[in-house]
């Protein structure tokens, strides 16, 4: 079995590789060559950690696997990350594991190059200011892949944590990007694009604020009970998912009407389904995350990590 270190897929995987792999993940899962799986929930001994797995098989490369992903609170206290991702990709003619790839640094590209994707596809061609809502990892990660898909005058940041969003809005200006803090109603009715990265349970800003023509990445629900929006977004906008039957159990849309359609992300991407019809009507995206994007970025970093000589062997037997 192979090794790729997280030093090593920091080395070699960039965020603009991660969006051209994603694309390419979505597409493939539209066309019926690659699968997802149901994913599974659980904890350690507190209640409160958790983690879940997510598994697929990545028909391109023909690769089965699955991601763990894990959330322990009281990490930070010791010195850790409190968010932890490892994926195992299985050999597919005999089931044994080819390669194990530290996954935390690919985790946070392949959910910011999800969100780069959608807007790509459905944000306006001419949309300059983006507003991020959450001040963690994952935002600074999310606003630097929008960046590479548009043309950003603007950046703002915003939460319930103005210290978080005053020190997220310093490291995305260090990164290049004119971004600044501010308070999220008017943030959001000045965006073009808006991204919610957070672990909210309730919704973040009123439907009423968002103006005609913004595009919505909801990114951060992922489980029941999760929720970033407004539902009446949900209810008067086209809506578009990585996974829509994923999505309407765990993701944003668990809180839309049920008579709504969820589009697949991947059928526009593939020119099989619509994209935005209106410069002024409001599109919103849902990331629940799904495996087929954690196996397809763990390959190339797997690819690259052998071409550059960077892989580690560990003998099972």
């Amino acid at each position: 079995m192979t090794v790729v270190t997280e030093t090593a897929a920091r080395r070699l995987v960039t965020l603009a590789d991660a969006i051209a792999v994603v694309e390419a993940a979505f597409v493939s899962l539209h066309r019926g060559e690659s699968l997802v799986f149901p994913s599974v929930r659980g904890h350690g001994s507190d209640p409160m950690t958790r983690f879940g797995v997510k598994a697929g098989y990545d028909g391109a490369r023909r690769l089965p696997g699955l991601k763990v992903g894990s959330y322990w609170a009281g990490n930070p206290a010791k010195g850790l990350e409190a968010h932890g991702s490892t994926t195992l990709l299985l050999d597919d003619e005999t089931g044994f594991p080819k390669a194990l790839v530290a996954a935390s640094y690919l985790n946070a590209l392949r959910t910011a190059a999800s969100d780069a994707v959608a807007v790509r596809r459905l944000a306006r061609p001419d949309a300059k200011v983006l507003t991020v809502v959450g001040t963690g990892s994952q935002a600074y990660w999310d606003a630097l892949a929008v960046a590479q898909v548009r043309d950003l005058a603007k950046v703002w940041v915003c939460g319930r944590n103005a210290d978080g969003a005053t020190r997220l809005a310093a490291r995305l200006a260090e990164a290049g990007l004119a971004a600044e803090a501010g308070p999220v109603e008017a943030a959001v009715a000045a965006a073009d694009i808006i991204c919610t990265v957070t672990a909210s349970r309730e919704p973040l800003f009123a439907a009423r604020l968002v103006s005609p023509g913004a595009h919505i990445s909801a990114m951060g629900a992922d489980g029941p009970g999760k929720q970033e929006l407004d539902p009446a977004l949900l209810a008067q906008s086209p809506l578009w998912a990585d996974a829509p039957e994923q999505s309407v159990l765990i993701g944003e849309f668990q809180h839309a009407p049920r008579t709504r359609d969820v589009r697949a992300l991947g059928a526009s991407l593939a020119g099989e389904g619509p994209g935005r019809a209106r410069d002024n009507e409001i599109t919103v995206y849902d990331s629940s995350g799904i495996a087929l994007q954690d196996l397809a970025i763990a390959a190339f970093a797997l690819d690259r990590a052998q071409a550059a000589g960077a892989d580690l062997a560990l003998d099972l037997g």
